[in-house]
């Protein structure tokens, strides 16, 4: 029996805000919300910036909407941005180059041409007769100054002990810590619940912890004089954003792993999510991914490839020679000139449809499918090719088989990877318009998450589960509101690009579907189920009996969700990180044939398993 993976929470942290209590998606829709839910919403971010203001005064609620989202950037200084000028200096005719230094700072291999004279015990008289190459500290302006960056003045690393923890690592914890606590079950409630080994986490970076505290400080140490640390390679990894939250967030035994796809990272973990609970093999799963890519090394390099929305190239398109107007940096299927960078540490916790029901979790939907397809042969790695197609067309037909023609055609929507380059306009509204007259949907409509958050890599299919979440909460589908009109190159037949947001109601909607296209072929497409179509999803496959004496656990567990949500908005909690505790050795496991018993875990590991080819059994 096939068992549904059923979404039970989610959290963590964008340019929007926090997203458990779908405060990051109440953000972006915040003026069309009723006064106490955006309220709500106001003194959440309040709470994260860490704001001593009233979030009810007009100033405060001002701020707080000029420093979320898309925005300049403030973590560095965009005018001013280091830089290190090559040159080669030159003695002048008939004299030489001369200097002192500390003889603590003299090179270890000194240049044949130099001329060292002792001065004292600790000082050196240099004579360099004809001239030398240096490194010269300079800044220049970066062609940015644009980026999704977190709310101003929240400050993960100052909630815990973050000890040099890369800022991605720092999301990690903070998202995943999130997540778990928005269930409103208590972990260890959950853990004792199940197997061991029949907890999961996949979740991953996509490009690795690239500051100073991760993989950049080792590439930057030799050449700024400094020695690399022994934390910088390790924590630089990928993997992390899951290896993390297994060591010092769940301490989980069970399966683990990153699915690293460029863009569709977070939507790869989410296929093997999926996977695993379908076929029994996992209970739970939490699904992530986390980024901070905000640095002027990264945006220079992307600068060069030509992909970010430049300061020069939005002016240019508004007319205008003042300054670039960084809100409107992302503007998805308009006239556009590239993307726009972004931060970001997105989980959710799914259940398989038993043990939801059994714990009286949460509903807030549920994940069909995920489907995963390449590109095919190439011209060039960042070009399209067929896969999204693939991926998109398989989605339709699956989803079509669950939620109806009906449903299909005229009660779903579909949040597009919408990156604001010239080419994802063309490449990825002609899949859409194509695939929508196929399926006979006569005015699909689009929503695109990034033109309120940026592009966060890895977790971004995050950012659009968690704005889509929100629909079935309070009823409206983001618009792309940052444009005023479609390019023309842009595929519209069939097809439904609303530049306001769009009232839907909360029960408006059966299915959404998330879209993602990966750099270097990487395209996934994601099905996923309104609250109220997995219910009856559910009462079919458990009938009405279950779901009567799951609404009766659930009064408890939505009860401890709100309490929790109303807590983050008094003052932020620290994050779950438990480093050293609970530490188990291989010499206290208790190991017999048919099973392994783990301290701490109230269920063991089976060892009484079938043979994997029952067909083959000799």
């Amino acid at each position: 029996m096939s068992r549904l993976p059923v979404i039970v929470g989610i959290g963590g942290v964008n340019p929007a805000g926090r997203v458990s209590g779908n405060h990051a998606y109440r953000r972006v829709v915040i003026d069309k919300l009723s006064s106490a839910k955006a309220a709500s919403t106001y003194a959440s971010l309040a709470s994260l910036m860490e704001l001593n203001l009233d979030p009810a005064a007009a100033a405060t609620r001002a701020h707080i909407r000029d420093h979320t989202l898309v925005r300049r950037i403030e973590s560095y200084d965009a005018a001013n941005t280091p830089w290190q000028r090559s040159a080669y200096l030159s003695a002048l005719a008939g004299q030489a180059i001369e200097f002192t230094i500390r003889k603590r700072d003299l090179p270890e291999q000194l240049p044949s041409d130099w001329d060292v004279i002792e001065l004292d015990t600790q000082r050196l008289h240099i004579r360099i007769p004809k001239g030398a190459d240096v490194l010269m500290k300079d800044t220049r302006k970066s062609r940015v100054s644009s980026a999704g960056q977190l709310p101003t003045g929240f400050r993960p690393d100052a909630l815990y002990a973050a000890r040099s923890h890369p800022r991605g690592l720092q999301l990690a914890i903070w998202g995943a810590s999130d997540a778990i606590r928005s269930v409103g079950i208590d972990w260890e409630t959950i853990r004792s619940a199940v197997r061991p080994d029949q907890i999961a986490v996949y979740a991953s970076s996509a490009m690795g912890q690239l500051d100073f505290d991760g993989t950049g400080g080792a590439l930057q140490s030799h050449l700024l004089g400094k020695r690399p640390t022994s934390k910088q390679v390790p924590l630089g990894l990928a993997e992390m954003p899951a290896d993390f939250v297994n060591a010092y967030v769940l301490g989980n035994v069970g399966c683990t792993g990153s699915n690293v796809g460029a863009c569709a990272t977070f939507l790869y973990n989410l296929r093997l999510a999926v996977d695993d609970i379908r076929s029994g093999y996992r209970r739970v799963v939490i699904v992530g991914g986390a980024e901070a890519p905000i640095l002027p090394e990264i945006i220079d390099a992307y600068c060069t490839m030509g992909a970010l929305a430049e300061d020069e190239d939005l002016m240019a398109l508004d007319g205008r020679s003042d300054a670039p107007d960084c809100r409107r940096a992302v503007r998805p299927f308009s006239d556009n000139c590239g993307f726009t960078v972004a931060e970001a540490g997105i989980y959710t916790v799914l259940f398989d449809d038993e043990l939801a029901l059994q714990l009286g979790a949460n509903i807030h939907g549920a994940i069909a499918d995920v489907f995963v397809n390449a590109d095919g042969y190439k011209k060039s790695i960042p070009g399209p090719g067929v896969g999204n197609y693939l991926t998109m067309a398989k989605a339709l037909a699956t989803a079509e088989q669950i939620i109806g023609r009906e449903g299909l055609r005229q009660r779903s929507f579909i949040q597009a990877h919408g990156t604001s380059t010239p080419q994802n306009r063309v490449t990825e509204s002609h899949i859409m318009s194509l695939l929508a007259g196929v399926f006979g949907i006569p005015a699909w409509t689009v929503s695109a998450t990034k033109a309120f958050v940026g592009h966060s890599m890895s977790p971004a299919a995050g950012d659009q589960l968690a704005m889509s979440l929100g629909v079935w909460q309070d009823g409206w589908i983001p618009g792309i509101t940052t444009i005023d009109h479609l390019a023309g190159d842009v595929h519209t037949e069939n097809l439904n690009f609303p530049m306001q947001h769009t009232e839907v109601g909360v029960e408006g909607i059966d299915a959404a579907f998330l879209n993602s296209k990966g750099f270097g072929g990487n395209n996934a497409t994601a099905i996923l189920l309104a609250p109220h179509v997995t219910r009856r999803m559910l009462a079919r496959k458990h009938g009405v009996a279950a779901l009567t004496q799951h609404a009766r656990l659930n009064d408890a567990v939505s009860s401890a969700a709100v309490a929790y949500d109303a807590q983050m908005i008094q003052a932020p909690m620290p994050p779950v990180y438990r480093f050293g505790e609970g530490v188990v050795e291989g010499d206290a496991l208790e190991i017999s044939r048919r099973e392994i018993r783990i301290p701490g875990f109230a269920q063991t590991v089976n060892l009484d398993l079938p043979h994997p080819y029952p067909d083959m059994q000799g």
